[in-house]
């Protein structure tokens, strides 16, 4: 372990802009109320559950224009350090419109392009995080101009730092990292519950030193040494819904602690649903959506680690 800090990487960071409205008409202007300004991405929600359950972390990742400065400035509000390297692009933006008493509506830019000389820098700048780090998270989408294998190499340069990597991706972006050993990943797929051990053991297959796979509120973690499940149970704790799928940056963030410290697989489930399904507070989970606290509801986190149901399965 080089380090005490742990690094989450987001390339694709996004600035969400929530107005709120009145009704809603298709002719003449609607009034909106001003605009706030909330940092998102999936590596940044998972620095502020982290950051907010009393870990150090460091934001990383890239982030240009004037939605990235709001994006450093938000974090900092949000007491969460950050080091994004600079790129000339602005940095996407989701905008939410919401009507107390109607509908929510939400619109998404797309990425920026990222050029090669930017994709250059950032490679140095995660390098020398690298001394420092106590493990890499590295979460989300590419934006356009970077290869698929970009998460690949990000993979190789912890490794070779001796940093544990937790990887939270999808589509190419994994097919391309899962071959440089990452200690785990995590991943979604829309299978039923028999398919989540199918995709854990072709991560595993692939090089993935562990698996954790959701669907629903369910999570199969796949490793070399056994599988399990986990689910939250009906709970009556306020905020918490387990018909719900835990919120995906949170389930990332509560994973990390146990893949440091080394804790059985029962109890990283355990931690990590339990913040997920509601001790982290409402964290963002539609796209587009915002994040509108920073604290961890210790109360409800330790009532929800009650109503986690852990089980061994079988392949």
């Amino acid at each position: 372990m080089s380090g005490d800090v742990i690094v989450t990487v987001t390339l694709n960071a996004a600035l969400h802009v929530d107005y709120a409205t009145g009704d809603l008409a298709t002719e003449g202007i609607n009034p909106v109320s001003r605009p706030s300004y909330r940092a998102g991405g999936r590596g940044v929600t998972v620095a502020r559950v982290l950051r907010a359950f009393g870990h150090d972390v460091l934001a990383a990742g890239l982030a240009g224009g004037a939605s990235g400065e709001l994006i450093r400035e938000d974090l900092a509000k949000s007491g969460v350090p950050t080091a994004f390297t600079l790129i000339r692009a602005d940095s996407r933006r989701f905008f939410r419109f919401a009507d107390p008493a109607g509908p929510v509506m939400r619109f998404g830019e797309p990425g920026p392009y990222i050029t090669t000389e930017e994709l250059g820098r950032f490679a140095a700048d995660y390098r020398r995080l690298m001394s420092g780090a106590a493990a890499v998270v590295l979460c989300g989408s590419l934006p356009d101009g970077l290869p698929a294998d970009t998460y690949g190499s990000l993979v190789t340069y912890a490794a070779e730092a001796g940093v544990p990597v937790i990887l939270d991706a999808g589509g190419e972006e994994l097919k391309h990292a899962v071959g440089h050993g990452p200690d785990l990943v995590v991943a979604e797929t829309n299978s039923a519950e028999a398919g989540l051990g199918v995709l854990g053991a072709e991560l595993i297959r692939l090089g993935a030193g562990a698996a954790a796979v959701a669907v629903g509120g369910l999570v199969r973690v796949v490793t070399p040494s056994g599988d399990w499940t986990a689910r939250v149970e009906a709970t009556d704790v306020a905020g918490a819904d387990p018909a719900h799928p835990p919120a995906r940056g949170a389930l990332v963030a509560g994973l990390v602690p146990g893949q440091l410290l080394g804790w059985s697989w029962p109890d990283r489930l355990r931690h990590a649903l339990a913040l997920a399904t509601g001790g982290a507070g409402a964290w963002t989970r539609v796209p587009g959506g915002p994040e509108d606290r920073d604290h961890v509801d210790l109360a409800a986190y330790e009532r929800l680690l009650d109503a986690v149901r852990v089980e061994p399965a079988v392949r």
